[in-house]
């Protein structure tokens, strides 16, 4: 991976619909050699897929929460595939400290989260945090930095 992957990776993560023409223009490429590095980009695990952000709130989901869930090591081959089907699950990661699942979820409701969080204690103890704001909305991996990097180890 060069500058100019990076690049790319950076464009792409701000805005996954940017025209091939636009992104050649911006890292100074024809677009069939930026379709290309995409192209590569994808085959070798950089890019794993194009996703539209949308506004929960205006789809009418209201209540987003983490709940942690204590689940004993045994119970991942019967939660796992439970944990999936949940459409409401935004994430869900296996953790470390005093629970073992962290789970990120949309409701519209208090009593929808409350019903789910039910269903999720016949798997172990829960604790729930329901977001009031997010400074900090879901962003990429500042991939720029990863070229800085290498290029100080390249001096080395």
């Amino acid at each position: 991976m060069d500058k100019i992957d990076t690049m790319i990776l950076s464009l792409l993560q701000e805005n996954a619909r940017y025209p091939l023409k636009i992104l050649a223009e911006k890292v100074f490429l024809s677009s069939p050699a930026v379709s290309a590095r995409i192209e590569r980009l994808e085959k070798q695990g950089y890019i794993t897929g194009y996703h539209a952000t949308v506004n929960p709130l205006t789809l009418g989901f209201h209540i987003t929460a983490f709940i942690n869930l204590t689940l004993e090591p045994h119970q991942k081959v019967e939660f796992y595939p439970f944990i999936e089907a949940c459409p409401n699950v935004l994430e869900c990661n296996c953790v470390t400290g005093n629970y073992s699942m962290l789970i990120k979820v949309c409701f519209p409701s208090t009593q929808e989260l409350d019903h789910f969080i039910n269903q999720l204690q016949t798997y172990g103890k829960t604790e729930t945090q329901i977001v009031f704001s997010t400074p900090v909305e879901t962003r990429g991996i500042n991939v720029s930095s990863l070229i800085n990097t290498n290029d100080k180890n390249d001096e080395e």
